[in-house]
């Protein structure tokens, strides 16, 4: 699996509206997407969610990489470039996804943590794992996911949620989340 994400920063009087008309248009088109387990229309509003700036972003986990690749070669990004330009796509090898008994998300987290040089992978790969279940096995989870950067040896866990947590990291609200393959992730207490 592979996480994949990627942000557009807007200007300050960008009218926000646009935005949330292009994602309830557009949401819909992903929600039978082939090998995509969900994709989050994302978006952080100045002055909100702890957010400075306003940013549009999409926010994936593709089930197999060969998707994220016909993704990009058959045209569907061209949509997004032709719109907001080309922004740096964000890719991070699954390293565990699971989905939670919530129902709804309306919020996305998205917390990175840079691995010490001498860190023991295995054993922190095996510990973030664990965490990954116990956050997906909480309430109010939709889905949770972890994955590593193997050029920057960071990690980068995320986590869907029907409700605004206490959670580090940026915090997005999700206009639209497409859900194709979600239901067939693991839960929390699935091996």
């Amino acid at each position: 699996m592979l996480i994949a994400h990627y942000a557009h920063r807007l200007p300050a009087d960008y009218d926000m509206a646009n935005i949330r008309a292009r994602a309830k248009r557009r949401g819909p088109l992903w929600d039978d997407m082939p090998e995509l387990c969900f994709k989050g229309f994302i978006l952080r509003e100045a002055g909100r969610l702890g957010a400075l700036a306003n940013e549009y972003s999409s926010l994936y986990l593709w089930r197999r990489d060969e998707a994220f690749r016909d993704f990009l070669v058959t045209g569907r990004f061209k949509t997004v470039t032709d719109t907001f330009g080309r922004a740096a796509i964000e890719t991070r090898i699954a390293l565990d996804a699971r989905r939670g008994e919530a129902g709804e998300a309306r919020f996305a987290y998205r917390q990175d943590v840079a691995l010490p040089p001498d860190a023991d992978l295995t054993a922190v790969f095996a510990e973030e794992i664990e965490r990954n279940r116990a956050t997906a096995g909480r309430p109010r989870t939709v889905a949770a996911s972890i994955g590593v950067d193997v050029g920057t040896w960071s990690l980068t866990r995320i986590l869907l949620s029907e409700t605004e947590q206490e959670e580090a990291g940026t915090v997005y609200e999700i206009l639209h989340l497409a859900r194709p393959l979600l239901d067939t992730l693991p839960r929390a207490s699935e091996p």
